[in-house]
């Protein structure tokens, strides 16, 4: 059980770093993850809804997601599919938002990075079990809300991140909406809380590691001292 009377308050902020990181690392994959749509494109029966066949629903998709990369040069262009000015307008500011995250994901890694160096020169390893801990509480309090009711919560986070209403898509002038049903992007949201949960794993694990080896260690030192 963690004692957190004895780590740092210099911990926490590190946990903030740490969560921002993973955070960071579970949005670029999971937009890249392109094989999380492909699989929906089946279970969700998007091209008997949609009315369009699964090759162009594909090649649309793909289309957006090429675009949405910060490394993409150039406008958005559906092969298939017509777009409005609001449309367009929404994925800019998608694409932007994207960006960020991959600017936060390399801000992130680095100073993670010297944390880690840092604290290994220390043997300090507290600040693991603390990350872990920062890095599991928010998603959980937000698989909770998404649960509960997932129409709110999306509807909030479109309110919180855009300050228009370019986001609500009308299927006509934008058929793209026909393609991208609701339960894909709560699919998206569980993949990107997996990951930040699987990476707090991952951080308690090598804590208790780092915490034992250190502990055997120290006890060896003690008894050549004796």
């Amino acid at each position: 059980m963690l004692r957190l009377r004895r780590f740092k308050k210099t911990d926490l902020l590190i946990g903030v770093v740490f969560f921002l990181l993973l955070l960071s690392v579970g949005v670029v994959f999971t937009v890249n993850f392109r094989p999380l749509y492909y699989l929906d494109v089946k279970l969700l029966k998007i091209p008997e809804t949609s009315g369009y066949p699964k090759e162009e629903i594909i090649a649309n998709y793909n289309a957006l997601i090429d675009y949405s990369s910060p490394f993409y040069r150039g406008s958005l262009s559906f092969p298939t599919l017509d777009a409005s000015p609001s449309g367009i307008q929404h994925f800019k500011e998608v694409k932007d938002i994207f960006t960020l995250f991959y600017i936060l994901a390399a801000i992130t890694l680095i100073a993670a990075v010297i944390i880690i160096i840092y604290k290994s020169r220390k043997r300090d390893f507290s600040y693991l079990a603390v990350s872990s801990l920062v890095s599991c509480l928010l998603p959980v309090i937000i698989a909770l809300l998404l649960a509960i009711d997932f129409d709110t919560a999306f509807i909030i986070f479109h309110k919180i991140f855009f300050n228009n209403d370019y986001w609500i898509f009308d299927p006509i002038t934008d058929p793209v909406i026909n393609i991208l049903p609701a339960t894909f992007f709560l699919h998206c949201a569980l993949l990107i809380i997996f990951i930040i949960l699987l990476g707090s794993l991952i951080m308690y694990i090598i804590y208790l590691c780092l915490k034992r080896r250190s502990g055997i260690k120290y006890r060896k030192i003690r008894g050549l001292k004796l």
